[in-house]
């Protein structure tokens, strides 16, 4: 089988690669989009009551601006899924389904993409592949008794697909403290392994969190901001689930979660857990007082008057009852939410092109390392908004631009 001889090739059909089609195209670049399922990349693969978590007008593609009746509302996983599916099919370019891509590879003139449908070499290729490729494995459950299924949030579909029994939920971010009280709300035993985590309201003074964060600039922090680790923080609990409510760990707990510090390590069914959650609580407290700092900070801007935010309520109930164990007798279930992580360097095979955190090394998403090589819809790519639907755009723009630049 000979090699397919293309230009231009875009790896993936998320909304990265789909933004980046859409604006090579609007720049007269001829290229063919590789996609290794179906358009609207993993989306589709996210569990049965995931909702966005930014409201709906956050959804701001080039070409594919939400443009529905309910700009504050929170679409759904299929909805999201049926808007990008609808966004591809308008694009002009060459999609190929079912194409995944299993190797890259430096070539003569540019790169090789080993593929299920054979070899193909590009002059420049844009590595779309989304900011959630991996999720990240707790080396303390090795010891977990067999008995007890372990999941990780990729793989959890909803409180039914568990085996029956209780659930230890390890995790802080959106994605934990959303599947721990779906959980409880269905009727499940839930303990949460508590990381780190900010929050927030949902909404203060007529506004939503995001809508405040926005007009503060938070998403537009670029790396230099912040340090290369920071960049692996959770994000601000919340959710858009039931129109978007509060959701944080004092909520959890008022629902029946038993809150418990960061797991340290598991043998058979007895897991140890660090005496850590009223520090976890006064991070997470710290991260309140921040973002109540940015919307004082915008009012001042807007000459507006600051609207009340309730402080902090006290935590020593819950410090009181966190155990520094755990018997997992009659658990059904572990749900690891801990976030994800790049797997970049397990088919780009080109020395350098990540750092030590699994992040591009880049210039405006160009490989340092690797010419004609480049990144888009990576987190904190160029600012922190770079993988989320109203930020992804603009770095598609910033990479069509320089693919189009002539030679």
């Amino acid at each position: 089988m000979g090699v397919d001889e293309l230009d231009v090739v875009v790896v993936g059909a998320g909304q990265a690669g789909l933004a980046t089609s859409h604006e090579l195209s609007a720049r007269g670049v001829e290229h063919v989009v590789l996609e290794a399922a179906q358009p609207g990349g993993s989306w589709s693969e996210r569990r049965d009551s995931f909702t966005l978590v930014g409201p709906n007008h956050t959804v701001r593609l080039p070409g594919a601006t939400y443009a529905g009746d309910d700009p504050g509302g929170f679409m759904s996983g299929t909805a999201v899924t049926e808007h990008l599916r609808d966004y591809a099919a308008r694009l002009p370019a060459e999609l190929r389904t079912g194409t995944p891509v299993r190797r890259l590879t430096p070539a003569r003139g540019g790169y090789r993409l080993d593929t299920d449908d054979g070899a193909v070499r590009a002059r420049q290729v844009v590595v779309a592949t989304g900011a959630f490729q991996r999720p990240l494995r707790l080396p303390a459950l090795a010891g977990l008794a067999p008995s007890v299924a372990v999941v990780d949030v990729a793989g959890y579909r909803n409180p039914a697909a568990l085996p029956e029994g209780a659930v230890l939920v390890v995790g802080s971010g959106q994605s934990a403290c959303q599947i721990a009280e779906e959980l409880v709300l269905a009727g499940r035993r839930v303990v949460m392994a508590c990381g780190r985590a900010p929050w927030f309201p949902r909404r203060v003074g007529g506004r939503d969190l995001f809508e405040w964060l926005i007009a503060a600039g938070f998403y537009e922090q670029t790396p230099g901001d912040v340090p290369p680790a920071a960049r692996h923080r959770a994000n601000v609990q919340a959710t858009g689930s039931r129109g978007g409510h509060d959701l944080h760990y004092r909520t959890l707990h008022a629902l029946g979660v038993e809150l418990a510090g960061h797991l340290l390590a598991v043998d058979g069914l007895t897991a140890r857990v660090a005496t850590d959650l009223g520090e976890t609580l006064a991070t997470a407290d710290e991260g309140h007082a921040v973002v109540a700092s940015l919307v004082r900070r915008v009012c001042a801007v807007e000459g507006a008057p600051a609207p009340d935010i309730e402080p902090p309520s006290d935590t020593a109930v819950l410090v009181a009852a966190a155990p520094d164990s755990l018997d997992l007798t009659g658990f059904g279930a572990v749900v690891v939410a801990c976030g994800f992580r790049s797997r970049y360097a397990k088919w780009v095979q080109v020395p350098g092109v990540v750092d030590e955190h699994g992040f591009p090394v880049h210039v405006d998403g160009e490989s340092v390392v690797a010419p004609g090589l480049h990144f888009v819809g990576v987190h904190f790519l160029r600012r922190r908004r770079s993988s989320l639907l109203f930020g992804v755009g603009d770095d598609a723009t910033a990479c069509a631009e320089r693919v189009a630049r002539p030679t």
